[in-house]
Parts: structure tokens; C-alpha cells; sequence
């Protein structure tokens, strides 16, 4: 019950999200280049648009009956993105390991932040970073000159670490400043089973020290998919970035197999370490319906095991009726 009541009140934590920041999101792939290259950034600079869009209005409750087969996942839950309700979960206030799914967070952060025209030069230590702890790498070249929409694209597709770096020695200023940004943040959402050690999901100081909970990641979820620029960034299969002024050609492939394979996704996030297993946090709408869940754990037989999970529960859930 504890978990119904708290799901159902995560419409309003998201929203709260939105007004603390005067800042937001477009289509910062397509920004103007036209300023110096900076390594910092300043916060004089005019936001690019309006903060993140509402939800739509609630609609009726979904009538739950009987519970979705073949779920492998540890942990996980799936509920109405629109209103709250829980649909089905499992050891949903369970803290776990989450890997890169980490980076909506980060994401999230620069959203709130705001300006995503603003140029950030990649550092060094971002390569050697990503190298030294075995991250997923978006291949960045040191030295480039990037947007700050450029390197979220770098960050949610590829789920590149020497991306999240790049933007929290930006935004930090200074990992240990941003990471701690992070956790003021998880506390302000109501994300109170959620640690942060890092703004990636890499597995130190030790395998366990960045976690959350499925319960936690809705609240997450719910807060970054109503920036557009976030859904239209994990909404896509790919993104090319031609070779330009300042910086190399780009290939970044999304790492979420529903994109692209499950009709009507929208994203999220994908995560995977040894200890964490496959994890994923999505969202996808049919006939009108839109459900957002997440796994964490889901065992490692496949490079896709936790979009199986996902897909399961999705299945079910778009297949369940409308109460009365």
C-alpha cells in the first residue's frame, strides 16, 4: 500500500521539478556554433526555451488482473505515466544497483541548468576517465567543441561515460561538485533509496555504491521525459553529427533495443555492470495509453535482457482495461 500511495504521488513530484528551473530544452543538435569555445559554464547566458511540458491530464483507472509472465528481472514496476497508478511491481523499494541509467540524472541535471547551445570543449581526462574504469565510451575526440545538446545526445544514446564526465566537469563544476548536486537533487525528489557516487553508473568505489529503486526510477523517469529535447533524444535509433568547425564526425547508436523493435517506445535508459545486471528504465504509449517502468537486475543471458523483461510487462500492461 505504501508503494500505490507513493507511485500516485509521483505526477506531482515531477512537476515540482519543472518550476525549480527557468531553464529547458530544444532541439540543441541544431544550435548555432557561433561562440568561442569555453570549458565552463557561464550562467548569464539566456536558457534556449521553455522549461519541460505537463503531463497530459489523468485519465480512468486501469483495471489490474493477474500479473505479467516470464519476468526475470530482480527488481521492477510498472505504472500509468499519465496517472500514477501501479500496475504491477516487485521488490520495487528493493535499493539495487542501476549502472548507466545513472545518466538520466545527470541528463537531467543540465536540463535544469539550462542553455543547450553553449559550447564545451572535451577534456582529456574525459578519455582517460572512461578508459580507466571500463565505461561505454561515445568515442569523443579531446579537444572538440561541443554543444551542450551534442553531448547529451553523446550521453543517453551511446551512453557514453567521457560524455557524462565532459558535462559534469562543466556543470559541477567538478565531478565531486556534480555528483553532489545529484544527491541534493535525488533528496529534493523524494528519491530517498537512491545514492550517487558517480554522474555515470561505473561500478566504484565499489559495485554497489551508486543505487536505487525501481519506485525511485519512476520518480526519475517521470522528471526527464517531460523535457522534450530528453524524449526526443531517447526516442531516436541513431544521431549523426557531421564533421564541423571545432570537432569531429559523429555515428552514436542508441543502447535501447525497444527503440526502433517495439511499437510505440519512447525510451529510456539502459544500464549494465556484472553486479547490476541488465537494467532499463522505459516509457511507450499505445492507443492512447502510456506506461513507464523499470527493471534492475534482469540475469545476463543476453545483451537484451532487460528490454525481454520490459517487454513482457508492456505487453501486459497495454493489454489490461480500463476500470468499470
Amino acid at each position: 500500500m505504501r508503494l500505490r500511495v507513493r507511485i500516485a504521488s509521483l505526477i506531482v513530484v515531477a512537476a515540482s521539478i519543472g518550476a525549480v528551473s527557468a531553464c529547458g530544452s530544444s532541439a540543441a543538435a541544431q544550435s548555432p556554433r557561433s561562440a568561442p569555445a569555453r570549458t565552463s559554464v557561464p550562467a548569464a547566458r539566456a536558457p534556449t526555451s521553455a522549461g519541460p511540458s505537463p503531463r497530459p491530464s489523468a485519465s480512468p483507472a486501469i483495471g489490474v488482473t493477474g500479473a505479467p509472465r516470464g519476468v526475470k528481472a530482480k527488481g521492477a514496476v510498472l505504472a500509468d505515466a499519465v496517472t500514477g497508478q501501479v500496475l504491477w511491481a516487485r521488490a520495487a523499494g528493493t535499493e539495487r544497483p542501476m549502472a548507466s541509467v545513472t545518466k538520466v540524472m545527470t541528463a537531467l541535471l543540465v536540463l535544469e541548468s539550462g542553455d543547450l547551445g553553449q559550447e564545451i570543449q572535451v577534456p582529456k581526462a574525459a578519455f582517460s576517465y572512461a578508459w580507466k574504469y571500463g565505461g561505454e565510451s561515445a568515442a569523443l575526440h579531446p579537444g572538440d567543441v561541443l554543444t551542450v545538446g551534442e553531448l547529451l545526445e553523446a550521453l543517453l544514446l551511446p551512453s557514453g561515460a567521457d560524455a557524462a564526465y565532459t558535462l559534469a566537469n562543466a556543470y559541477g563544476p567538478g565531478l565531486k561538485a556534480f555528483v553532489a548536486r545529484m544527491n541534493v537533487t535525488a533528496v529534493r525528489m523524494g528519491m530517498a533509496q537512491t545514492q550517487f557516487t558517480s554522474p555515470d553508473g561505473l561500478p566504484y568505489p565499489t559495485e554497489t555504491s551508486t543505487y536505487s529503486t525501481p519506485s525511485d526510477l519512476l520518480t526519475l523517469g517521470l522528471a526527464a521525459m517531460r523535457y522534450p529535447v530528453f524524449r526526443s533524444i531517447v526516442d531516436q535509433r541513431f544521431y549523426q553529427l557531421r564533421k564541423g568547425p571545432g570537432h569531429h564526425a559523429y555515428w552514436w547508436d542508441n543502447t535501447n533495443d525497444l527503440i526502433g523493435s517495439y511499437q510505440g517506445a519512447l525510451g529510456i535508459k539502459t544500464g549494465y555492470t556484472d553486479d547490476a545486471g541488465h537494467c532499463l528504465l522505459f516509457e511507450a504509449t499505445r492507443n492512447g495509453r502510456t506506461l513507464i517502468g523499470a527493471v534492475l537486475g534482469s540475469p545476463a543471458t543476453g545483451p537484451a535482457a532487460g528490454s525481454q523483461d520490459a517487454v513482457r510487462m508492456l505487453n501486459w500492461g497495454f493489454g489490461l482495461h480500463r476500470a468499470g
